[in-house]
């Protein structure tokens, strides 16, 4: 039951990822903001690592048949969301990819340390965590100075992500559980929250006034 069901949140995840990235590609082409460019590149990796994921599931279940997804195309689908949440995270609140901070540098490669001896998979899913949970640290930081509302909704959709990413890890503790499907569950709300302030760029393209000019 959990096998099928991590498939289709994996499609509604890819789906769900596409749309957001067709929608930032329209705002970057009406607007030509370079955030919409790192937004629409981080939508569609994320999506793809979703099909790729998706892929093993389906090649599971009418191919292979050992009861076990590809653990080759899960990685790959892992890393590929890894690259869209770096340029998620990069284009709402981080300015550098390491903190200016030593002490909060050095939160973040620790970490890194600690799997090295595990899989790829692990390491990947750890980089993610750290960008995303940063990420959201940052925009609320940005939230309480500015009051922007929009920021509200960036910043749990960060979180949701970063939590998403941390219980996939501990599904892995607990195999048969049904954390890796609520960690999909997860990322998928907070694909739909990041959504929200993207929901309102113009879908047409701006025209200005000939006389301002």
């Amino acid at each position: 039951m959990e096998f099928l069901l991590e498939n289709i949140l994996n499609l509604i995840g890819f789906l769900v990822g596409l749309t957001i990235g067709i929608m930032s590609l329209i705002g970057f082409r009406n607007t030509g903001s370079p955030t919409l460019f790192r937004l629409t590149i981080a939508f569609f990796s994320i999506s793809a690592g979703f099909f790729v994921i998706w892929i093993g599931y389906m090649l599971e279940d009418f191919v292979i048949k050992t009861g076990n997804i590809e653990r080759g195309l899960q990685t790959l689908g892992i890393i590929i969301q890894t690259v869209g949440y770096f340029f998620i995270a990069f284009s709402h609140s981080i300015k550098s990819f390491f903190p200016k901070s030593r002490y909060f540098r050095t939160v973040g490669i620790f970490p890194l340390f600690l799997v090295s001896s595990v899989q790829v998979e692990h390491i990947f899913r750890s980089v993610s965590f750290i960008l995303l949970a940063y990420g959201a640290i940052e925009t609320m930081l940005s939230y309480i100075e500015n009051k922007n509302r929009g920021a509200i909704f960036v910043a749990f959709g960060l979180a949701s992500l970063a939590l998403g990413e941390f219980l996939g890890w501990y599904s892995f503790v607990f195999p048969e559980s049904i954390l890796n499907s609520l960690s999909i569950s997860i990322k998928i709300v907070g694909l739909i929250a990041l959504f929200i302030p993207i929901s309102k760029i113009p879908l047409k393209r701006i025209k200005f006034d000939s006389n301002l000019e």
